[in-house]
């Protein structure tokens, strides 16, 4: 897909996430957090719902555990505008509670799907158990942190929240671990694609012989 379309696809999706009013989270929200980064982003960041700052500035991972992602993933060799980040809600649970079910399937049917259909990453990282378990159910988060998992021919690759090294600080090696594993994790996409490109050539080849 273009990348202007799917520029255009993620700016109809973040209007109707600012003007949503699918669920009660709606009536609490200073601003709805729709995402934000590269339309062609080759990597894409779920985490689970806005919080406090997110809320008053409208943008996803904006304070101490948005400062933190910035510099985990600078650790990793990549810059903030290069990928795209969301969460699995768009507006901030009172209180900073869990999300409920229904929360996260309304917003995941309705907003995330669209924006992971028109950016098309190779690489989804989720952050925290919320996310985590769309694509990993009733798995744990310290069992499967960092370990990819190939779906549909993106990798799925589980991590802790931010947050999380924030208030536990034997927390934030692992987390520069796992990050430090994305370049090999690219490099190893670009030789699948490079591997399932020239079987293509080869087939196409044997049938004009």
């Amino acid at each position: 897909m273009p990348g202007q379309d799917r520029l255009a696809i993620l700016e109809v999706v973040a209007d109707e996430v600012r003007g949503c009013p699918k669920c009660e989270l709606a009536r609490g929200r200073t601003h709805a957090v729709p995402g934000e980064g590269n339309p062609n982003a080759r990597i894409m960041f779920i985490g689970e719902a806005p919080g406090h700052h997110e809320d008053q500035q409208g943008k996803p991972f904006v304070g101490n555990s948005g400062q933190f992602l910035t510099t985990l993933i600078e650790k990793a060799g990549l810059k903030r505008e290069d990928v795209f980040i969301t969460n699995i809600v768009k507006c901030r649970p009172p209180s900073n509670r869990d999300p409920l079910p229904d929360e996260i399937d309304i917003c995941t049917s309705n907003y995330l799907e669209r924006q992971i259909e028109a950016i098309d990453p190779e690489v989804i990282v989720t952050l925290g158990r919320f996310s985590m378990s769309r694509y990993f159910p009733g798995e744990r988060i310290s069992k499967i942190h960092g370990q990819a998992k190939m779906v549909g021919g993106r990798l799925i690759v589980p991590m802790y929240h931010p947050a999380a090294a924030l208030h536990q600080g034997n927390l934030r090696s692992t987390l520069e671990d796992d990050f430090g594993k994305l370049p090999r994790m690219l490099a190893e996409q670009d030789k699948r694609r490079e591997s399932e490109a020239e079987k293509k050539r080869s087939a196409t080849q044997g049938t004009l012989f």
